[in-house]
């Protein structure tokens, strides 16, 4: 049966400086093409935009730095089906150490396993540098992965 209902999203992300400077440069030069990616999925319904094509002029919030993206699917899964398990992990590396593919499956799976720690984490619970003078784990910024 076909659904009388698309899916809408909606996230923010705080930049860490105006639009026009160079430290987003890279950022804002990917805008159009990012957004040319969304428009030609099968998937897609809209975004929010302004007749220049991004969302970026749109301050709904207090805070200038503060931008969002909104947009409508046909259903969640345009783009990835669910997948079961843990599909996101951070850990510590050394400077100039390039993490292998299957460091990251055991961190994944570490995390799976035994929750986390300095070992494996997730943006909800922030583990301090080996070399850091803070001890344990400090309070993130985003929920923990829904697998976790």
């Amino acid at each position: 049966m076909k659904t009388q209902f698309h899916i809408a999203q909606v996230n923010i992300g705080k930049i860490r400086a105006p639009l026009d400077d160079p430290m987003l440069s890279g950022f804002v030069a990917r805008l159009e093409d990012i957004n040319a990616l969304a428009d030609s999925n099968p998937g897609f319904v809209w975004r929010l935009q302004t007749d220049a094509g991004n969302a970026t002029s749109f301050r709904p919030y207090d805070d200038d730095r503060i931008l969002v993206n909104m947009s409508v699917w046909a259903t969640p899964e345009s783009w990835f089906e669910r997948f079961d398990g843990m599909y996101y992990a951070l850990w510590w590396v050394p400077v100039g150490h390039i993490p292998t593919i299957d460091e990251a499956k055991d961190r994944l799976d570490h995390l799976r396993r035994h929750g986390e720690s300095a070992h494996a984490f997730t943006f909800a619970k922030l583990y301090p540098a080996p070399d850091s003078p803070i001890e344990g784990p400090v309070a993130g910024f985003a929920d923990p992965c829904p697998a976790a």
